[in-house]
């Protein structure tokens, strides 16, 4: 009976899914493991875990930012709306009660977002400018954001076109500051795009996707997993990419053994997204503290690509190896959903955020 209640359960969630266009039974993922829909949520971008069971999810082209709550059995309830109109919201981020939302120049900062969140739909919660000198370039302006083991906001600029040699003080890097919007500072440079990182949950240190630069070819350059141990290391744009590949334009300038190497070269035009390290402890030992990478998909490649979650797994520092974890939303070369990021949740299952389909899925695991 203990065996029958979870598949009767995963069964009724495929309905369901079913029955709101989501064809998830066509995602394959390891033995064990299943897929369920967690919330409908309009392009579904970043997504960040709160207190009182909620997670936050900003978007894109949708300029609004939901709050999604769950019951102790973690079955959502109708996400509530509680920001609009803003410019590409993606990245959301919890601290001390209080909610930051990226808006392209801008961070915003709700505080209290709990109990401005019970006063919904009535009254919308109401937020502060917490810093507002961030380049207006929509470009690669949508910015994920998180909070690192310092206490500090990192907040990624991208580069304002394909290839190009910006500003690096201003462009193309990762950058961080206080809570309060002081002491804004490049953490990291030579950083083309920037939509997802993670702090390893041992080290402490810096891990993030990066994608990079078109035109170059179906199967050039790679997307790349980088990891950050320090401040003030350059990754390459736009001299070299991939950490092997000189640029045809800027390649001349600098050398490629100049920069730090991608940890982990991912698909050519992946477009990898949202990544985090696996904390939990629902899924196999194996797992643990593994980096799970939600790669949107390619958009310009003659034969579609990614649209899967995929797992880097590592040694150490290392990376060893780079394989599909859950895959399916491409069929055919047609996409009915894109992976936009990943989630841990506190009882170890992973969600997964779908902008294409607005949907956020939830990934557990019970042993075969």
């Amino acid at each position: 009976m203990t065996r029958a209640f979870p598949a009767l359960v995963a069964l009724l969630a495929a309905c369901v899914a079913h029955a709101q266009g989501l064809p998830l039974d066509t995602i394959r993922l390891p033995p064990g493991f299943r897929i369920e829909l967690f919330a409908r949520v309009p392009n579904a971008r970043a997504m960040a875990l709160g207190a009182d069971n909620t997670v936050y999810v900003g978007s894109r082209g949708a300029g609004k930012v939901h709050a999604v709550r769950f019951d102790a059995g973690y079955r959502a309830v109708q996400p509530l709306l509680l920001a609009e109109g803003l410019q590409m919201p993606a990245g959301v981020a919890y601290r001390d009660g209080a909610l930051y939302v990226s808006a392209v120049d801008r961070i915003l900062r709700f505080d209290d977002i709990e109990k401005q969140l019970a006063r919904l739909p009535g009254e919308r919660p109401r937020a502060t400018v917490v810093r507002d000198t961030f380049p207006s370039e929509t470009h690669h302006g949508w910015k994920f954001i998180a909070f690192g083991p310092d206490g500090k906001l990192y907040v990624p600029v991208g580069a304002p076109c394909n290839i190009c040699e910006p500003d690096p003080d201003r462009y193309a890097n990762i950058m961080r500051m206080n809570a309060d919007g002081s002491a804004l500072e490049v953490f990291a440079r030579g950083v083309r795009n920037s939509v997802g990182f993670d702090w390893h949950p041992g080290t402490r240190e810096l891990w993030f996707t990066d994608n990079g630069r078109d035109w170059l070819g179906d199967d050039r350059p790679p997307d790349e997993l980088n990891h950050a141990p320090r401040a003030g290391m350059h990754f390459g744009y736009p001299y070299c990419h991939g950490g092997t590949l000189a640029d045809g334009e800027f390649g001349g300038k600098r050398s490629c053994a100049e920069f730090a190497p991608p940890a982990q070269n991912l698909g050519p035009h992946v477009a990898a997204l949202g990544m985090r390290f696996y904390t939990g402890t629902m899924f196999p030992p194996e797992y643990r503290h593994q980096i799970f990478i939600a790669e949107h998909g390619s958009w310009n490649r003659s034969s579609k690509i990614g649209y899967r979650i995929a797992l880097v797994r590592l040694e150490g520092n290392r990376a060893v190896s780079y394989a599909p974890f859950a895959e399916g939303w491409l069929q055919g070369g047609s996409a009915w959903g894109r992976p936009a990021d990943v989630l841990v949740l506190r009882d170890g299952s992973l969600l997964v955020s779908d902008d294409a389909a607005g949907a956020i899925y939830r990934i557990t695991y019970s042993k075969p």
